[in-house]
């Protein structure tokens, strides 16, 4: 009996979701910002602190700008499986990026002496809160949701596309609070 092409003769087990990778990508910004506030280096911390905030902004403008539109014209089935290798990716690396963007930022401000009370730190704090509560009560959240539901045996793909898609429309949103403060942020380095 032959087996129809494309299909694997021998037996294998289905990847795991969530993989090593997935790890990977929250250990990563973690041990840089540990490294860079062990070593005392402001130049260290400040660079930690443009490069992952940089890319956290960077990830939000990518996911709102292109991916919104690249989802929008696949079919239900394709937007499953990008979601299902986005998802755990996301999941751990967003998150990563966001709290050591924002911790980094918060000890940068320290050690250069900015006043926590002055105007545009006030706004760039209000920007990272609701940057927070969008990322770590909204878009987290949906993450986890979606891996939940791709866990089942017989998952509910339209439940899948809509929680993903809503996350990539949340991500893209972010682009507003993001641009926002890397304004504030570049207005603090030459005043």
């Amino acid at each position: 009996m032959t087996k129809p092409p494309g299909t694997s003769t021998s037996t294998s087990r289905a990847s795991p979701i969530v993989g090593p990778s997935a790890f990977l990508t929250l250990a990563v910004p973690v041990v840089a910002l540990i490294a860079a506030l062990l070593s005392g280096s402001l130049l260290l911390l400040n660079y930690v602190h443009v490069l992952i905030a940089g890319t956290w902004t960077g990830i939000d403008l990518f996911m709102g700008l292109v991916m919104s539109r690249v989802m929008r014209g696949l079919s239900p089935q394709s937007r499953v499986e990008v979601i299902k290798k986005l998802a755990p990716m996301m999941l751990f690396f967003m998150p990563g990026l966001a709290s050591v963007g924002i911790t980094a930022g918060i000890y940068l401000a320290g050690r250069l002496g900015l006043s926590f009370s002055s105007t545009p730190i006030i706004i760039a704090i209000v920007i990272v809160v609701i940057l927070s509560v969008q990322g770590f009560g909204l878009i987290l959240p949906n993450e986890v949701r979606v891996l939940l539901e791709l866990r089942k045996a017989n998952p509910n793909t339209e439940k899948v596309v809509k929680l993903g898609m809503r996350n990539i429309y949340f991500a893209g949103s972010q682009t507003i609070f993001q641009i926002s403060i890397v304004f504030v942020m570049a207005y603090l380095a030459v005043v």
